[in-house]
Protein backbone atom coordinates (compact mmCIF):
# COMPACT_ATOMS: atom_id res chain seq x y z
CA UNK A 1 0.00 0.00 0.00
CA UNK A 2 2.89 2.17 0.78
CA UNK A 3 4.65 1.79 -2.63
CA UNK A 4 1.26 2.42 -4.00
CA UNK A 5 0.63 5.71 -2.45
CA UNK A 6 4.39 6.62 -3.23
CA UNK A 7 3.42 5.94 -7.20
CA UNK A 8 0.50 7.90 -6.76
CA UNK A 9 2.20 10.85 -5.68
CA UNK A 10 5.10 10.96 -7.96
CA UNK A 11 2.00 10.58 -10.86
CA UNK A 12 0.57 13.60 -9.78
CA UNK A 13 3.74 15.51 -9.32
CA UNK A 14 4.66 14.94 -12.65
CA UNK A 15 1.64 16.19 -13.46
CA UNK A 16 1.58 19.32 -12.10
CA UNK A 17 5.37 20.10 -12.84
CA UNK A 18 4.14 19.41 -16.89
CA UNK A 19 1.55 21.57 -16.01
CA UNK A 20 3.27 24.13 -14.76
CA UNK A 21 6.45 24.45 -16.52
CA UNK A 22 6.18 22.74 -19.56
CA UNK A 23 6.21 25.14 -22.59
CA UNK A 24 5.59 24.43 -26.11
CA UNK A 25 8.76 25.51 -28.40
CA UNK A 26 6.66 25.70 -31.10
CA UNK A 27 3.82 27.79 -29.59
CA UNK A 28 2.40 30.00 -32.63
CA UNK A 29 2.21 33.12 -30.00
CA UNK A 30 6.11 32.75 -29.36
CA UNK A 31 7.46 35.02 -31.72
CA UNK A 32 5.25 38.05 -31.06
CA UNK A 33 5.37 37.79 -26.95
CA UNK A 34 8.83 37.48 -26.84
CA UNK A 35 9.39 40.85 -29.34
CA UNK A 36 7.11 42.49 -26.88
CA UNK A 37 8.89 41.64 -23.69
CA UNK A 38 12.12 42.26 -25.04
CA UNK A 39 10.30 46.00 -26.07
CA UNK A 40 9.30 46.18 -22.28
CA UNK A 41 12.60 45.78 -21.24
CA UNK A 42 14.11 48.25 -23.83
CA UNK A 43 12.27 50.68 -23.15
CA UNK A 44 13.03 50.91 -18.89
CA UNK A 45 11.01 48.32 -17.23
CA UNK A 46 13.62 46.27 -15.19
CA UNK A 47 12.10 42.65 -16.18
CA UNK A 48 9.19 40.57 -16.79
CA UNK A 49 7.88 37.45 -16.23
CA UNK A 50 4.91 36.05 -18.81
CA UNK A 51 2.99 33.19 -18.65
CA UNK A 52 -0.04 31.65 -20.90
CA UNK A 53 -1.90 28.85 -21.69
CA UNK A 54 -4.17 27.86 -24.27
CA UNK A 55 -5.29 25.08 -26.78
CA UNK A 56 -1.21 24.91 -28.25
CA UNK A 57 -0.16 24.55 -24.67
CA UNK A 58 1.93 26.72 -22.40
CA UNK A 59 4.22 29.40 -23.06
CA UNK A 60 6.49 31.14 -20.20
CA UNK A 61 9.14 33.73 -20.40
CA UNK A 62 11.07 36.08 -17.95
CA UNK A 63 12.96 39.36 -19.61
CA UNK A 64 15.47 41.65 -18.47
CA UNK A 65 16.62 41.58 -14.22
CA UNK A 66 15.04 40.79 -11.53
CA UNK A 67 17.44 42.82 -9.41
CA UNK A 68 19.57 45.87 -11.19
CA UNK A 69 21.85 45.68 -8.61
CA UNK A 70 22.94 42.40 -8.81
CA UNK A 71 22.38 41.51 -11.90
CA UNK A 72 20.46 39.04 -11.46
CA UNK A 73 17.96 38.00 -14.66
CA UNK A 74 14.24 37.28 -13.68
CA UNK A 75 13.23 33.44 -14.22
CA UNK A 76 10.24 31.86 -14.41
CA UNK A 77 10.14 30.38 -10.90
CA UNK A 78 11.03 33.37 -9.31
CA UNK A 79 7.94 35.21 -6.95
CA UNK A 80 5.89 37.93 -7.99
CA UNK A 81 3.20 40.49 -6.28
CA UNK A 82 -0.22 39.83 -6.94
CA UNK A 83 -1.30 42.83 -5.65
CA UNK A 84 -5.02 43.93 -6.23
CA UNK A 85 -5.32 40.40 -7.76
CA UNK A 86 -5.53 38.90 -4.59
CA UNK A 87 -9.36 40.37 -3.92
CA UNK A 88 -10.16 37.34 -6.55
CA UNK A 89 -8.69 34.71 -4.41
CA UNK A 90 -10.34 36.80 -0.84
CA UNK A 91 -13.80 36.77 -3.03
CA UNK A 92 -13.60 32.88 -3.46
CA UNK A 93 -12.95 32.39 0.17
CA UNK A 94 -16.23 34.55 0.91
CA UNK A 95 -18.29 32.65 -1.35
CA UNK A 96 -17.04 29.34 0.19
CA UNK A 97 -18.27 30.53 3.45
CA UNK A 98 -21.54 31.45 1.62
CA UNK A 99 -22.17 27.90 -0.05
CA UNK A 100 -21.38 26.16 3.60
CA UNK A 101 -24.40 28.51 5.09
CA UNK A 102 -22.22 30.48 7.14
CA UNK A 103 -22.97 33.91 5.52
CA UNK A 104 -25.57 35.22 3.20
CA UNK A 105 -24.51 37.56 0.48
CA UNK A 106 -27.60 39.74 1.47
CA UNK A 107 -26.37 39.58 5.40
CA UNK A 108 -25.94 43.37 6.25
CA UNK A 109 -21.78 43.32 7.84
CA UNK A 110 -22.73 44.54 11.02
CA UNK A 111 -23.87 41.01 11.42
CA UNK A 112 -20.55 39.69 10.96
CA UNK A 113 -18.09 41.84 12.19
CA UNK A 114 -16.95 42.88 15.95
CA UNK A 115 -18.95 45.75 16.97
CA UNK A 116 -15.85 47.97 17.36
CA UNK A 117 -15.05 47.79 13.61
CA UNK A 118 -18.57 48.30 12.46
CA UNK A 119 -18.84 51.42 14.62
CA UNK A 120 -15.92 52.86 11.88
CA UNK A 121 -18.07 52.26 9.18
CA UNK A 122 -20.70 54.68 8.31
CA UNK A 123 -23.93 53.16 7.80
CA UNK A 124 -22.85 49.96 8.11
CA UNK A 125 -26.32 48.72 8.89
CA UNK A 126 -27.22 49.65 4.90
CA UNK A 127 -24.22 47.90 3.83
CA UNK A 128 -24.27 43.95 2.78
CA UNK A 129 -21.28 41.68 1.86
CA UNK A 130 -22.71 41.25 -1.89
CA UNK A 131 -21.73 45.27 -1.80
CA UNK A 132 -18.38 44.67 -0.57
CA UNK A 133 -17.69 42.29 -3.20
CA UNK A 134 -18.69 44.44 -6.09
CA UNK A 135 -17.58 47.46 -4.49
CA UNK A 136 -20.89 49.32 -4.93
CA UNK A 137 -20.53 50.09 -0.55
CA UNK A 138 -19.80 53.74 -0.96
CA UNK A 139 -17.42 52.71 1.75
CA UNK A 140 -14.68 55.73 1.81
CA UNK A 141 -10.78 54.29 0.65
CA UNK A 142 -7.97 54.00 2.79
CA UNK A 143 -5.45 54.35 0.61
CA UNK A 144 -6.62 57.82 -0.24
CA UNK A 145 -5.68 59.07 3.96
CA UNK A 146 -3.02 61.32 3.51
CA UNK A 147 -1.75 59.60 6.92
CA UNK A 148 -1.63 55.75 5.89
CA UNK A 149 0.54 56.78 2.32
CA UNK A 150 3.22 58.83 5.13
CA UNK A 151 3.29 56.06 7.23
CA UNK A 152 3.85 53.86 4.57
CA UNK A 153 6.69 55.37 3.08
CA UNK A 154 7.92 57.08 6.24
CA UNK A 155 7.88 54.00 8.78
CA UNK A 156 7.60 50.64 6.56
CA UNK A 157 8.70 48.75 10.11
CA UNK A 158 4.79 49.81 11.05
CA UNK A 159 3.06 46.37 11.33
CA UNK A 160 -0.33 47.21 10.19
CA UNK A 161 -3.43 45.30 11.58
CA UNK A 162 -6.77 44.60 9.02
CA UNK A 163 -8.37 46.58 11.97
CA UNK A 164 -5.84 49.50 11.44
CA UNK A 165 -6.64 50.12 7.58
CA UNK A 166 -10.54 50.58 8.79
CA UNK A 167 -9.19 53.26 11.13
CA UNK A 168 -8.25 55.44 8.64
CA UNK A 169 -11.69 55.88 7.34
CA UNK A 170 -13.24 55.89 10.99
CA UNK A 171 -15.68 59.43 10.75
CA UNK A 172 -15.66 59.16 6.70
CA UNK A 173 -19.23 59.56 5.53
CA UNK A 174 -19.82 56.83 2.40
CA UNK A 175 -19.34 58.58 -0.58
CA UNK A 176 -22.36 57.37 -2.24
CA UNK A 177 -25.56 55.77 -1.45
CA UNK A 178 -25.10 52.09 -0.96
CA UNK A 179 -26.03 49.83 -4.02
CA UNK A 180 -26.40 52.55 -5.99
CA UNK A 181 -23.11 52.54 -8.14
CA UNK A 182 -19.90 50.95 -8.83
CA UNK A 183 -16.25 52.25 -7.26
CA UNK A 184 -13.27 50.61 -7.14
CA UNK A 185 -12.32 50.62 -2.82
CA UNK A 186 -9.47 48.45 -1.36
CA UNK A 187 -11.31 49.53 2.01
CA UNK A 188 -14.19 46.72 1.25
CA UNK A 189 -11.85 43.85 0.79
CA UNK A 190 -10.04 44.41 4.16
CA UNK A 191 -13.20 44.80 5.66
CA UNK A 192 -14.40 40.95 4.12
CA UNK A 193 -11.15 39.42 5.60
CA UNK A 194 -12.51 40.94 9.14
CA UNK A 195 -15.63 38.99 8.46
CA UNK A 196 -13.65 36.03 7.12
CA UNK A 197 -11.57 35.92 10.30
CA UNK A 198 -14.79 35.96 12.48
CA UNK A 199 -16.35 32.90 10.93
CA UNK A 200 -13.04 30.79 10.62
CA UNK A 201 -11.38 32.15 13.21
CA UNK A 202 -8.36 32.50 10.50
CA UNK A 203 -9.18 33.40 6.88
CA UNK A 204 -5.40 33.07 5.37
CA UNK A 205 -5.66 29.39 7.11
CA UNK A 206 -8.77 28.49 5.44
CA UNK A 207 -7.72 30.16 2.20
CA UNK A 208 -4.13 27.94 2.00
CA UNK A 209 -6.95 25.13 2.81
CA UNK A 210 -10.01 25.62 0.54
CA UNK A 211 -8.00 27.16 -2.26
CA UNK A 212 -3.90 26.61 -2.76
CA UNK A 213 -4.46 23.40 -1.69
CA UNK A 214 -7.07 21.66 -3.84
CA UNK A 215 -5.63 23.38 -6.74
CA UNK A 216 -2.14 22.09 -6.01
CA UNK A 217 -0.55 25.55 -5.53
CA UNK A 218 2.83 24.91 -3.51
CA UNK A 219 4.63 28.46 -4.47
CA UNK A 220 1.41 30.60 -3.73
CA UNK A 221 1.57 32.42 0.10
CA UNK A 222 -0.52 34.89 2.12
CA UNK A 223 -0.02 36.75 4.82
CA UNK A 224 4.18 36.30 3.65
CA UNK A 225 7.16 35.70 6.00
CA UNK A 226 10.74 34.78 6.22
CA UNK A 227 9.71 31.83 6.81
CA UNK A 228 7.88 31.10 4.33
CA UNK A 229 9.51 32.44 1.65
CA UNK A 230 13.11 31.37 2.60
CA UNK A 231 13.31 28.55 0.11
CA UNK A 232 12.06 30.99 -2.59
CA UNK A 233 13.54 34.00 -4.43
CA UNK A 234 10.80 37.01 -4.65
CA UNK A 235 11.89 39.99 -7.45
CA UNK A 236 13.27 42.92 -6.22
CA UNK A 237 10.93 46.29 -6.42
CA UNK A 238 11.51 49.69 -8.23
CA UNK A 239 9.49 52.86 -7.91
CA UNK A 240 10.53 56.30 -10.09
CA UNK A 241 9.96 58.03 -6.53
CA UNK A 242 10.34 61.56 -8.22
CA UNK A 243 8.71 61.10 -11.67
CA UNK A 244 12.02 61.59 -13.32
CA UNK A 245 12.27 58.23 -15.16
CA UNK A 246 15.24 57.13 -12.58
CA UNK A 247 14.55 53.83 -10.93
CA UNK A 248 15.07 53.50 -6.92
CA UNK A 249 15.01 49.97 -5.50
CA UNK A 250 12.28 49.70 -2.44
CA UNK A 251 12.12 46.48 -2.70
CA UNK A 252 12.49 46.56 1.63
CA UNK A 253 9.26 48.90 1.52
CA UNK A 254 7.41 47.41 -0.98
CA UNK A 255 7.79 43.81 1.01
CA UNK A 256 6.89 45.17 4.31
CA UNK A 257 3.76 46.66 3.13
CA UNK A 258 2.75 43.59 1.08
CA UNK A 259 3.58 41.55 4.57
CA UNK A 260 0.64 43.20 6.44
CA UNK A 261 -1.76 43.43 4.16
CA UNK A 262 -4.82 41.57 3.93
CA UNK A 263 -7.88 40.78 1.98
CA UNK A 264 -7.03 43.58 -0.68
CA UNK A 265 -3.66 42.17 -1.45
CA UNK A 266 -0.87 40.30 0.37
CA UNK A 267 -0.30 37.15 -2.29
CA UNK A 268 2.72 36.35 -4.01
CA UNK A 269 3.40 33.62 -6.53
CA UNK A 270 4.82 32.31 -9.50
CA UNK A 271 3.70 33.58 -12.74
CA UNK A 272 1.91 29.22 -14.13
CA UNK A 273 0.30 29.14 -10.53
CA UNK A 274 -1.36 32.71 -10.99
CA UNK A 275 -3.03 31.29 -14.03
CA UNK A 276 -3.42 27.58 -12.62
CA UNK A 277 -5.74 29.52 -9.77
CA UNK A 278 -8.08 31.52 -12.44
CA UNK A 279 -8.48 28.24 -14.59
CA UNK A 280 -9.12 26.32 -11.96
CA UNK A 281 -11.83 29.13 -10.92
CA UNK A 282 -13.33 29.29 -13.72
CA UNK A 283 -13.85 25.60 -14.51
CA UNK A 284 -15.58 25.29 -11.48
CA UNK A 285 -12.74 23.45 -9.20
CA UNK A 286 -13.83 25.97 -6.25
CA UNK A 287 -17.07 27.20 -6.20
CA UNK A 288 -20.35 25.38 -7.86
CA UNK A 289 -22.09 26.60 -10.87
CA UNK A 290 -24.64 28.63 -9.52
CA UNK A 291 -22.11 30.58 -6.99
CA UNK A 292 -20.24 31.19 -10.43
CA UNK A 293 -23.02 32.67 -11.91
CA UNK A 294 -23.27 35.10 -9.53
CA UNK A 295 -19.37 36.10 -9.12
CA UNK A 296 -19.91 36.49 -12.86
CA UNK A 297 -23.38 38.70 -12.57
CA UNK A 298 -21.43 42.18 -13.67
CA UNK A 299 -21.96 45.96 -11.86
CA UNK A 300 -21.53 48.59 -14.40
CA UNK A 301 -18.91 51.71 -14.53
CA UNK A 302 -19.61 55.01 -15.42
CA UNK A 303 -19.92 54.53 -19.27
CA UNK A 304 -22.32 51.70 -18.39
CA UNK A 305 -20.31 48.83 -19.29
CA UNK A 306 -19.80 45.95 -17.42
CA UNK A 307 -16.97 46.03 -14.79
CA UNK A 308 -16.97 44.35 -11.93
CA UNK A 309 -18.46 40.81 -10.27
CA UNK A 310 -17.90 39.59 -7.15
CA UNK A 311 -13.86 39.53 -6.63
CA UNK A 312 -13.58 38.99 -10.74
CA UNK A 313 -13.17 41.92 -13.16
CA UNK A 314 -14.38 42.06 -16.73
CA UNK A 315 -13.13 44.33 -19.53
CA UNK A 316 -12.64 44.81 -23.58
CA UNK A 317 -10.23 44.55 -25.27
CA UNK A 318 -10.75 45.51 -29.39
CA UNK A 319 -14.31 44.52 -28.44
CA UNK A 320 -12.63 41.15 -27.61
CA UNK A 321 -14.32 40.49 -23.87
CA UNK A 322 -11.86 39.10 -20.76
CA UNK A 323 -12.25 38.39 -17.12
CA UNK A 324 -9.76 38.12 -14.27
CA UNK A 325 -8.09 41.43 -12.50
CA UNK A 326 -5.23 43.40 -12.21
CA UNK A 327 -2.72 44.71 -9.40
CA UNK A 328 -0.25 47.14 -8.83
CA UNK A 329 1.70 49.09 -6.03
CA UNK A 330 4.52 51.11 -5.03
CA UNK A 331 7.44 48.47 -6.69
CA UNK A 332 5.07 46.17 -8.94
CA UNK A 333 1.89 45.39 -11.29
CA UNK A 334 0.40 42.46 -12.87
CA UNK A 335 -2.23 41.36 -15.58
CA UNK A 336 -4.33 38.17 -14.93
CA UNK A 337 -6.77 37.64 -17.60
CA UNK A 338 -8.85 34.90 -19.56
CA UNK A 339 -9.92 35.61 -22.99
CA UNK A 340 -12.94 33.15 -23.31
CA UNK A 341 -13.13 33.80 -27.48
CA UNK A 342 -9.48 32.11 -27.72
CA UNK A 343 -9.78 29.84 -24.53
CA UNK A 344 -6.50 31.64 -24.02
CA UNK A 345 -5.18 32.56 -20.13
CA UNK A 346 -2.39 34.86 -19.42
CA UNK A 347 -0.42 36.54 -16.67
CA UNK A 348 2.09 39.19 -16.93
CA UNK A 349 3.98 40.65 -13.31
CA UNK A 350 6.62 43.46 -13.41
CA UNK A 351 9.16 44.78 -11.31
CA UNK A 352 8.12 48.42 -11.56
CA UNK A 353 5.81 50.38 -9.42
CA UNK A 354 2.62 51.24 -11.31
CA UNK A 355 0.09 53.31 -9.09
CA UNK A 356 2.04 56.66 -9.01
CA UNK A 357 3.03 58.40 -12.42
CA UNK A 358 6.33 57.72 -13.89
CA UNK A 359 6.94 59.17 -17.53
CA UNK A 360 8.33 55.72 -18.12
CA UNK A 361 4.85 54.50 -17.98
CA UNK A 362 3.67 56.02 -21.62
CA UNK A 363 5.84 53.19 -24.00
CA UNK A 364 4.94 50.56 -21.06
CA UNK A 365 1.38 50.74 -21.28
CA UNK A 366 1.54 50.93 -25.39
CA UNK A 367 3.40 47.69 -25.00
CA UNK A 368 1.22 46.47 -22.87
CA UNK A 369 -2.16 47.07 -24.76
CA UNK A 370 -0.32 45.57 -27.65
CA UNK A 371 0.39 42.65 -25.77
CA UNK A 372 -3.72 41.94 -24.59
CA UNK A 373 -4.36 42.74 -28.39
CA UNK A 374 -2.20 39.54 -29.32
CA UNK A 375 -4.43 37.66 -26.69
CA UNK A 376 -7.25 38.29 -29.01
CA UNK A 377 -6.00 36.91 -32.12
Amino acid sequence: MKQLIVFSYLLFACYLGWSQMDTNPNHPKRNEVSTILKSLVENGCPGASFALLDNDGWWIESVGLSNIEEQRNMENTFLHYLQSVAKTYMAVAILKLYEDGKLRLEDPITQHLDPKVSKMVDRADEITIKMLLNHTSGVPEYNFNPEYASTLLQHPETAFKAVDYIKFIDGEPLTFEPGSQYSYRNTNYVLLSLIADKITGNHGNYIEKTIFKPLGLTHTYYQISYEKLKDEILVSSYWDRYSDGILENISHIQKQNVTYMVGDDGIVTTTTEAILFLKGLLEGKLLQDSTMELMMTWVKNREGKPAYGLGLGHGEVDGHPYYGHSGGGIGSGCELRYFPETNRYMFIAINIGTVTYSPLHIPLEELRNKLFLAMTE
